[in-house]
């Protein structure tokens, strides 16, 4: 679950005691006119899940009320990365001397916390790490121990901070406890500047929250962008499935989230690209016709892979509503099964039978056969 940019700094970095600037949440021109004019000269940002706002035009200045509500009536009409501008937030302009990169993230490897600075904030961090990587400091943290002062020192070591050297220890400090206080993903502070002022201050920021964690932490789950969804995606929920659409061209039915997500990952191991995430087991096998409709409807779908495993559900049950599914939708792009577990045989057999097709005997047998055929 992202947060938008304002309830980043509001729900997060504000109460870790991370300072942001004045700003005012606007829907309208009219009330960014009347931001600008109690806050003064502004940057009028869009509020979207998307990164690169600036890049897209969602980010720009405004001197006095007049440019506020031109420029916040523009952006306001603005989609971005395919989310609609619903927002802006109108954040008061500050003379900046220094501009760093902060954040804190989950390591997927390490299986832990990775704490990141850099004295190159305000730009893409991918190209930092790229062309400078040397730029980009990384400390692993060990949760046992935490994230202490002496950490920050380390990873700050060798880097001229000047007078802000505290303030930036602190920062990262404040940003930490925001991470795990908060059940984090990520935090980011791209760029965490110092002002002519000699104040540090956080110019932007991202935060994801773990969703296995929105039980914890309902206030962050309340605020949480909405993901537009695709028309598939609307059928797919009011069928009461979990379907997700991509843009690949090889399709995906399986049972359980983690048996999909391993398909996925092995149609991009052979060079593929899966179309969609569906799970169809337990009790969504009944709504198999809908399920498969979903995956074929998609149009770039040019093969499928039916790939069931059972333990506690029986993979013959499964296999039934797919063979009463294709023999009513009768699609046209080749298919693949991959099929074990409890009921196999008699699931294979129904499959061969009914369908004129022989399953694979291996899961990535019938998976490299999918990519070829959508290649």
């Amino acid at each position: 679950m992202n947060l938008l940019e304002h309830a980043a700094k509001s729900l997060v970095l504000t109460p870790a005691g991370i300072a942001t600037l004045k700003s005012r949440l606007c829907t309208t021109a009219e009330e960014a006119a009347a931001g600008v004019a109690a806050l003064g000269p502004a940057m009028i940002k869009a509020q979207v899940p998307a990164g690169k706002r600036g890049k897209a035009g969602g980010i720009r200045p405004a001197n006095t009320s007049e440019d506020a509500e031109s420029v916040a009536r523009d952006i306001l009409s603005m989609s971005i990365d395919g989310h609609r501008v619903g927002s802006v937030l109108v954040e008061q302009r500050a003379a900046i001397a220094r501009e760093f990169y902060a954040a804190v993230l989950c390591d997927p490897v390490r299986r832990g916390p990775v704490v990141l600075f850099s004295p190159e904030g305000g730009v893409e961090i991918e190209a930092t790490a790229a062309h400078s990587p040397a730029r980009l400091r990384r400390h692993e943290v060990d949760v046992l121990h935490g994230f202490a002062r002496d950490d920050a020192e380390q990873l700050v070591g060798g880097i001229d901070l000047g007078n802000v050297h505290d303030a930036v220890i602190d920062a990262l400090l404040r940003l930490y406890d925001a991470f795990i206080g908060n059940d984090a993903e990520l935090v980011e502070i791209n760029p965490l500047a110092e002002l002519t002022d000699g104040r540090i201050v956080a110019l932007d920021a991202k935060f994801t929250l773990d969703d296995a964690a929105a039980f914890r932490q309902p206030a962050l789950a309340a605020a949480a962008a909405t993901e537009p969804a695709t028309e598939l995606e609307q059928r797919g929920s009011a069928a009461g499935l979990k379907f997700l659409q991509f843009d690949g061209n090889v399709g995906v039915l399986a049972n359980g989230a983690g048996l999909t997500m391993t398909t996925m990952d092995v149609i991009r191991h052979f060079g593929g690209r899966p179309a969609n995430f569906l799970e169809i087991g337990g009790e969504a096998y009944t709504k198999a016709e809908a399920a498969l409709a979903l995956v074929l409807d998609n149009p770039g779908v040019k093969s499928l892979v039916v790939n069931f495993c059972g333990a506690f559900a029986r993979t013959d049950v499964m296999a039934a509503g797919v063979v009463r599914a294709w023999q009513q939708l009768r699609p046209k792009v080749p298919v693949f099964f991959s099929i074990h577990g409890t009921g196999e045989d008699e699931a294979i057999r129904l499959v061969r039978d009914q369908l004129g097709i022989e399953p694979f005997d291996l899961m990535e047998d019938a998976i490299q056969a999918a990519v070829e055929a959508a290649s």
